[in-house]
């Protein structure tokens, strides 16, 4: 089940960078090495088994727009799933960076008008952190009128933090066919378990693809900031030769536990009653991983029974 992805913008608003940060487990600082995208950079993503993303890096150079928007308009913008559109929020060419967009959602309109459209302003860590809510509202105002007929959806990010997790978990799991059906099941699991969250985190990228919440949180960019700091984790791991697997975390007010799950994810149980065995809970997880195996392999159309037990 293949998704066409299109990454596009003008050269250097930073669509290269993010997509290494989130499939290729760059860190932000390497990023710098990375050169300029030559036409179209084309990768084969796999996301949670079944699902790939056909993921194009659109070079942003004006000889490569002018191309993909005459002579390889019907190539680029046909059978598209989903435009991310990446704005350098410090650009000195508003105007022009405004007109390849527009012409961008014209082509779109042609060839795959059913597309989502996602626009990233992008490089905040740049603007002062007083001016931030501001700016990207303005910019984000300004995008949704310029983007009429079709809507758009838009996010401020920075490889520097996690809104860049934010965006992406975002756009994934609109891809995602089976969606309701895990959604569903992990909210079963949850109640079993009594836990406060669960979170599912694809395994590679470490997005956020589902979630159940029982109790309210306070930190709405709790999910991302896992991801983050979960994914620096694992890297660091790696370079010890050493490969994550699970972790645990406990306190007086909260018990976390992550753990691999699926062949495709891990799960994060956090529980508020932090005197509960570790030994149980893992033995919940285990005991789970069968049934969410099946819903990861459907592909939208099937109701999955809520049949999660639990062992005490």
């Amino acid at each position: 089940m293949k998704k066409k992805v299109l990454l596009m913008g003008k050269s250097g608003a930073g669509k290269t960078s993010m997509r290494s940060i989130i499939f290729a487990n760059y860190i932000a600082r390497d990023t710098r090495r990375l050169g300029a995208t030559i036409d179209v950079e084309h990768s084969h993503v796999r996301f949670l088994g079944n699902l790939v993303l056909n993921l194009w890096d659109c070079g942003g150079q004006k000889v490569f727009m002018d191309s993909f928007l005459t002579t390889q308009r019907d190539t680029i913008f046909r059978n598209v799933e989903v435009l991310i559109y990446v704005f350098d929020v410090e650009s000195d060419e508003y105007d022009r960076d405004m007109h390849y967009y527009q012409s961008c959602l014209e082509a779109l309109m042609q060839n795959s008008p059913d597309a989502k459209i996602f626009c990233l302003v992008h490089k905040m860590d740049l603007v002062p952190e007083d001016q931030r809510t501001m700016i990207f509202e303005k910019r984000e105002s300004e995008l949704k009128k310029r983007s009429l007929p079709l809507s758009c959806e838009c996010f401020r990010t920075s490889i520097w933090d996690e809104t860049l997790y934010k965006a992406w978990s975002t756009i994934v799991h609109l891809l995602i066919p089976n969606i309701s059906q895990l959604e569903a099941s992990l909210n079963s699991f949850a109640t079993v378990l009594d836990a406060d969250e669960v979170l599912l985190f694809e395994k590679a990228t470490f997005l956020v693809i589902a979630s159940a919440l029982r109790r309210e949180h306070t930190d709405p960019h709790r999910f991302e900031k896992i991801s983050n700091i979960i994914k620096q984790f694992k890297l660091s791991c790696s370079k010890l030769q050493a490969q994550f697997k699970s972790m645990e975390v406990r306190n007086h007010m909260f018990a976390a536990f992550i753990d691999t799950f699926t062949a495709n994810t891990y799960v994060m149980v956090i529980m508020t009653d932090s005197t509960i065995p570790s030994a149980a809970t893992l033995v919940n997880i285990r005991n789970a991983r069968k049934h969410f195996e099946k819903v990861e392999k459907l592909d939208g159309t099937t109701v999955i029974p809520k049949n999660v037990s639990k062992t005490t």
